[in-house]
């Protein structure tokens, strides 16, 4: 009661919880490793602050220096930086030349180098760096994570994730791969590529595509590389909120 001998209004605090910042494990592409794609995707991580965080992991396999240049050629990404140079570093998930440690998106091999290394590597970063809401991958990681997705869709227990972004990716032409794409992948998909990716061009990406169930496309008019322009950017923000709001939802 108040002094006035009315009743003292009550106040009801309603905590309202915004949805949870979604965590992404990012696999680099061939000839980098994890610093440079972070360093390298610093304007992607801008645009989804508050939104996601992403973590990043280093593939086990080092490209030969003398190789790193040859390989393939470079492409310019969006911030005028090199997204195929030669790293100090440089790094790839596996190697369709055996012989010489180098691979080539369109080499058609018998078999190949490194794969089950990098997926343990995969595996093991998830254990210690996670627990994971999404994975992304650029380039061949890109090409890897479609594996990793394939795996999971066969109830593979290392990996647990919910979705996947694959930014320039492709099927591996390894006769060993072919298994990977034999069923449909149900992991829900974000795919980005470019219409003048020199590098990987754009049909290798929309055909890996055609391996999910019901993939969401996004193309962009640039190269190799990983695009954050607005139009890009609200794609992006969008394909994440389905998750955010799944988890919220769940708690």
């Amino acid at each position: 009661m108040s002094l006035g001998g009315g009743l003292r209004p009550v106040v009801v605090a309603i905590a309202v919880m915004a949805p949870p910042v979604l965590r992404l494990l990012c696999v680099h592409g061939y000839r980098q490793d994890g610093r440079s794609f972070r360093e390298r995707t610093g304007s992607l991580r801008k645009a989804l602050r508050k939104r996601a965080e992403l973590l990043y992991v280093s593939s086990p396999l080092r490209v030969p220096l003398s190789l790193g240049a040859s390989a393939q050629p470079p492409a310019v990404a969006g911030d005028g930086t090199q997204m195929g140079e030669t790293e100090e570093d440089g790094r790839g998930w596996w190697f369709s030349n055996p012989a010489e440690d180098s691979f080539n998106a369109l080499d058609r091999v018998e078999s190949c180098k490194g794969l089950e290394e990098s997926l343990e590597t995969i595996s093991k970063a998830m254990t210690e760096l996670g627990p994971f809401d999404g994975i992304m991958g650029f380039s061949q990681g890109a090409a890897l994570v479609a594996m990793v997705c394939a795996l999971k869709q066969k109830g593979d227990p290392r990996f647990q994730f919910d979705f996947a972004i694959l930014v320039a990716g492709f099927k591996s032409r390894c006769k060993l791969h072919e298994h990977f794409y034999q069923e449909p992948i149900a992991v829900p998909s974000l795919h980005v590529f470019g219409d003048t990716d020199r590098v990987i061009p754009g049909q290798l990406s929309q055909d890996l595509s055609t391996s999910f169930v019901d993939p969401v496309i996004l193309t962009h008019s640039g190269g190799h590389f990983v695009p954050v322009a607005a139009a890009q950017k609200l794609v992006y923000l969008e394909f994440l909120e389905r998750f955010r709001r799944s988890n919220l939802s769940h708690k």
